[in-house]
């Protein structure tokens, strides 16, 4: 595993015992999740995100194109899910039959509300782990739904709620989990379950089958093949270079990670997911803020929260945290980026924050975007994979991510200032006015900053000793991993900024600089002991700033600003009671079973769901007429 694939990995959370401060708050949460209702009604009046069906002729294409299209609908909901046309069949990739070993978390599911660490669990192969999780749904089903065929059989839709909640459904399984998280479930007061997350797909291999153009980290480059036109859909080839195999999306023509060269494990190289019932992905936003993508690859559906990720609801969320866990965040201030924390819907409808949440079943996709916090859990075994990418427009947010970081001490995956600093130096791919509108202002903040501190410093006595130390030029085409290594070296001692255009260091010691913001907290000789080291001059920051400046006016064009406005005051629209695609949805997959069956080699010769084709096409004519 290389260096970068080792920083991507998440930072454990230490483990804090119960103290007497901990053990108020965990009583006070639990006083208030009983105190705001007694049962689990409130589950079924969470609203569902947006659903898409891409066409063909999209599928075709790249899906940072499609996203574009439905991000103004779906990005005010923080996920959103997509089913691929009947037609699609990527396959899978990995060996069940490989002795290949993975790691897993053990999960105590009646103290994921608590914000401690997971333990570790056993090492299994892809074979052995869904035939544990295969036993461990079987046997959850007949100790808490022992008549649900017999019922199933018998029970028509005028079934009584009573009955329904008999049976071993999507519904039945959702409250469970939260009986079992919030400790209402006496019988199954203790739960614990080992979840195979955050698998090296370039150690133990994807789901996806690889490039052979050069489009993904782990692929290959066939001269011949690249000279080719695109493959058709559906095609052995076209599943190989698709933009919507996860292996490539980072590396599509408008992606800003294309320009990210070296393997950064759950960044631009997808992680594999092992889920069993109940296993969880905490609340989380992404890294450096970034959109990611989960694929459904096989078995039992996820269950899916989100909340968009606009200042007041990822604000109100982190209130939330401060609220229940309040001792655990200040003894842990990135408690929220460790991804063991999982907090009822309840809560956040309680303080009026917006959630919505979605069934993802094989062969669909999950988008979050920016910002926005996600959760969930498994229904029964199955296995999926993820990775993020960043469309133009998500520069604003790294900005965010960046400050937020600087703010606990946290290190980012990668510079922002550099990827900020390095689309700035690809006009050519900025083609959207709103877009490059974000590039400049972001730009205007870095830069801006950036020469007022230097300014103040000079005048407070730290040496410009340029002429004496010569630095290499900081490499702006892209970054690879000679680059990326050099960012880890310099890092701010005080809050772990990566020192892309400049950094202060003393003569008191070699082994610590700092970012221009935190001189004065570097050490306490005085400032005529400091002295700059420079990478970058502050003509070329100005000159790089009025270059994206004046290409920002090229591409303005008469309407732009009336579409912006035209945007701004859509965000401001009330959401429809009922989401874009959910009743589509519900239909396609209603009274589906939730399988407990083990995902095998023999299981993926058929073709993903994706909603069966003769149901499929029921709905569209439903919903065409």
């Amino acid at each position: 595993m290389n260096a970068r694939a080792t920083k991507r990995r998440r930072k454990k959370a230490s483990f804090f015992p119960s103290s007497h401060s901990t053990a108020n708050e965990e009583r006070f949460l639990q006083k208030h999740t009983l105190d705001y209702n007694t049962d689990a009604a409130f589950l079924s009046k969470i609203p569902r995100c947006p659903v898409f069906y891409p066409t063909i002729e999209d599928m075709e294409g790249s899906p940072l194109d499609y996203i574009e299209k439905i991000r103004p609908i779906a990005e005010r909901y923080g996920i959103c899910k997509i089913v691929p046309p009947t037609e699609w069949n990527p396959g899978f990739g990995v060996d069940f039959d490989s002795s290949k070993r993975f790691d897993t978390v053990r999960q105590f599911i009646h103290r994921l509300q608590e914000g401690i660490s997971f333990g570790n669990g056993d090492s299994f192969t892809a074979e052995e782990y869904q035939a544990v999780a295969s036993v461990r749904s079987k046997d959850w089903k007949q100790r808490n739904y022992p008549h649900h065929d017999l019922l199933k059989r018998h029970l028509g839709d005028d079934a009584s709620d009573k009955d329904k909640q008999k049976l071993f459904t999507p519904e039945s399984l959702e409250r469970d989990y939260w009986n079992i998280v919030e400790n209402r479930d006496k019988e199954n007061a203790c739960v614990a379950v080992e979840y195979g997350n955050d698998v090296d797909t370039a150690v133990f291999g994807s789901g996806f089958p690889l490039s052979e153009r050069g489009r993904s980290v782990s692929g290959t480059c066939n001269e011949l093949k690249m000279s080719q036109p695109e493959p058709d859909f559906g095609t052995q080839d076209y599943y190989k270079e698709t933009w919507w195999n996860l292996n490539n999306i980072a590396s599509a023509p408008n992606c800003v990670l294309k320009h990210v060269k070296v393997g950064i494990t759950g960044i631009n190289v997808p992680w594999m997911y092992f889920g069993s019932i109940f296993s969880t992905f905490a609340w989380h936003n992404e890294d450096n803020y970034l959109y990611s993508v989960n694929y459904h690859h096989k078995g039992a559906p996820k269950q899916w929260y989100g909340i968009p990720g606009n200042t007041k609801a990822a604000s109100g969320v982190e209130d939330v945290f401060k609220r229940y866990l309040s001792m655990k965040m200040k003894l842990i201030p990135d408690l929220m980026h460790h991804i063991t924390t999982m907090f009822s819907p309840r809560l956040f409808q309680h303080d009026g924050i917006p959630i919505c949440k979605t069934l993802q079943y094989e062969g669909e996709y999950v988008v979050t975007f920016p910002r926005a916090f996600h959760s969930g859990f498994s229904l029964g075994p199955n296995i999926g994979e993820a990775v993020n990418f960043s469309p133009h427009d998500w520069v604003s947010y790294g900005g965010l991510a960046n400050e937020r970081y600087r703010s606990f001490n946290r290190p980012a995956v990668f510079s922002h200032d550099r990827l900020a600093f390095t689309m700035a130096h690809h006009l050519s791919d900025q083609r959207d006015y709103k877009s490059c509108q974000l590039l400049k202002n972001e730009l205007k903040r870095i830069v801006d900053e950036e020469l007022r501190r230097r300014d103040y410093l000079k005048a407070a006595g730290v040496r410009d000793v340029s002429d004496l130390i010569m630095l290499p030029p900081n490499v702006v085409d892209r970054i690879d991993e000679d680059s990326a290594d050099y960012d880890d070296r310099r890092l701010c001692h005080t809050c772990k900024h990566v020192c892309f255009f400049a950094a202060v260091a003393c003569e008191c010691s070699q082994l610590k600089v700092s970012c221009l913001r935190h001189c004065e907290l570097l050490c306490t000789c005085e400032p005529s002991k400091k002295y700059f080291m420079f990478w970058t001059k502050d003509e070329d920051l100005r000159a790089a700033l009025e270059s994206v400046e004046m290409h920002c006016e090229m591409l303005k064009g008469p309407a732009d600003e009336k579409e912006m406005e035209a945007a701004r005051i859509l965000s401001h629209v009330p959401l429809p009671p009922v989401a874009e695609g959910v009743e589509k949805d519900m239909l396609i997959h209603k009274g589906e079973d939730v399988s407990v069956a083990a995902v095998t080699r023999e299981s993926f010769a058929k073709r993903p769901r994706c909603g069966d084709a003769e149901v499929r096409k029921a709905a569209d004519e439903h919903f065409a007429g």
